[in-house]
């Protein structure tokens, strides 16, 4: 078999590489490099994550650590720590992961990909035609969209950021974020004095001036907000930037076929104020090879191997825009507004997170994650995780709940060792479970 192709060197190609390396393939990967400077807010949750999928010589480069400041519906607080990762620097990281993995690495843009039911054949700019049997959509929202007969899936409401950086004087580590009339705005300033500034607004409803005076508009914006003037100072800008790019939630319609997935950003992209984009793209890349092994190995269970991947993707999107919408719903003092008013009511009026309550809880076959392939298995199905819960600390859960209602708790949990006895005991009070 020819190498996997996976296009993008994201976290979530590069997620997806070294998973499929592990489980034995040989792996090639194509992206350009990055365009533009970008630093990137992130909690320790996703540097774990980025550790777990394998990219730690990613996170020794360009990462501090800075106390976030937040303003947000008239009140202004610090919150937790948050680490600003200078993107550029991981990137180089990132790929010296990849080359130790043994994954080959093809630098280029992707000029054209056409794909059938027998394999793909891809163009580089640069680089010689390449042909796989297996491809991997990595390449965030510059991913193509699919075929018109597909729909175009789920799609929040049209927003644009402006990303603004600059060189000024250096001083302490800081982020911040804050709301504003019309949309809101994250600050970062780096220790060498590398000034990031991003404005999130409302594509429709925004009164933004022509390509040209972006810069001047944005610059205004800033001297207009005392937040902005006491975080960056009044010095002076100097080799200053601007990055415009699409900042709208979308669930592609389709994430699977049989010889192909899509990952990360390509096949939900979420609103910045959701949660960290990076964590999001790991999220939906960190199962892709075990379906992609599944597909190539036990073709009997394509069926089954995409629908995990398309269910499980479906369901991050929905729980990442519904904390967005909260975070969106917090800021009472404009909902009236353009921007506000669209997005403190979408996606939907689903709560992000269910009240416990034992007595919903019900058992189903479903598909599972089984030694590197998808699998079925019975599951748990709780208000707050609808695609079931098979284990916890390695203890199946369905046998444990079937006899509950017969059987003292004590009966049930004989056998256990200490810790997967403390683990499914949490579990099981945290359903709502009253002994």
């Amino acid at each position: 078999m020819r190498p996997l192709l996976i296009l993008g060197a994201g976290p979530a190609g590069a997620a997806v590489a070294l998973g499929l390396r592990r489980l034995g393939y040989e792996v090639a990967l194509v992206s350009e490099w990055r365009r533009f400077p970008a630093l990137e807010g992130v909690s320790l949750r996703v540097l774990e994550a980025l550790r777990g999928a394998g990219l730690g010589r990613a996170l020794e480069a360009g990462l501090q650590a800075s106390q976030r400041q937040v303003a947000w519906n008239g009140q202004s607080h610090g919150q937790n720590v948050e680490y600003l990762l200078d993107r550029p620097r991981f990137d180089r990281g990132l790929r010296e992961d990849l080359r130790e993995a043994g994954v080959e690495l093809i630098e280029g843009r992707v000029l054209e990909v056409q794909s059938s039911l027998s394999g793909h054949r891809v163009r580089i700019e640069g680089q010689a035609e390449r042909l796989a049997d297996f491809l991997v959509e990595a390449r965030g929202r510059q991913a193509p969209a699919l075929s018109k007969e597909l729909g175009k899936g789920l799609r929040g409401p049209e927003t644009l950021s402006l990303l603004n950086r600059w060189q000024g004087a250096p001083g302490a580590t800081a982020s911040a974020v804050h709301s504003l009339e019309d949309g809101w705005a994250w600050m970062a300033r780096q220790a060498d004095g590398q000034c990031y500034w991003q404005l999130t607004v409302d594509v429709v409803s925004a009164e933004l001036p022509g390509k040209a005076q972006l810069l001047d508009y944005c610059r205004q914006r800033r001297q207009e907000s005392a937040l902005a003037r006491d975080f960056f100072g009044t010095g002076p800008e100097t080799d200053l930037q601007l990055h415009a790019r699409s900042s709208t939630a979308i669930l592609c319609p389709q994430v699977c076929g049989g010889n192909w997935i899509r990952v990360g950003d390509a096949a939900m992209a979420v609103d910045p104020l959701s949660g960290n984009g990076i964590f999001q793209s790991l999220s939906s890349a960190l199962q892709a090879p075990a379906v992609i092994n599944t597909l190539l190995q036990r073709p009997e269970r394509a069926a089954l191997a995409q629908r995990f991947h398309a269910q499980r993707v479906e369901q991050l999107f929905l729980r990442f825009a519904r904390i967005g919408r909260d975070f969106y719903a917090d800021e009472q003092r404009w909902a009236e507004r353009p921007f506000w008013q669209a997005r403190r009511q979408w996606p939907d009026s689903e709560p992000a997170h269910h009240e416990a309550d034992f007595s919903a809880l019900r058992i189903e076959r479903a598909p599972v994650l089984r030694e590197g392939l998808v699998d079925q298995a019975e599951v748990v199905i709780t208000p707050d995780q609808p695609l079931g819960i098979w284990h916890v600390q390695g203890v199946e859960l369905a046998p444990l709940l079937r006899r509950l209602p017969n059987e003292p708790a004590q009966r049930v949990l004989a056998g256990l060792s200490a810790e997967q006895d403390r683990a499914v005991r949490g579990w099981l009070l945290g359903q709502g479970y009253k002994p």
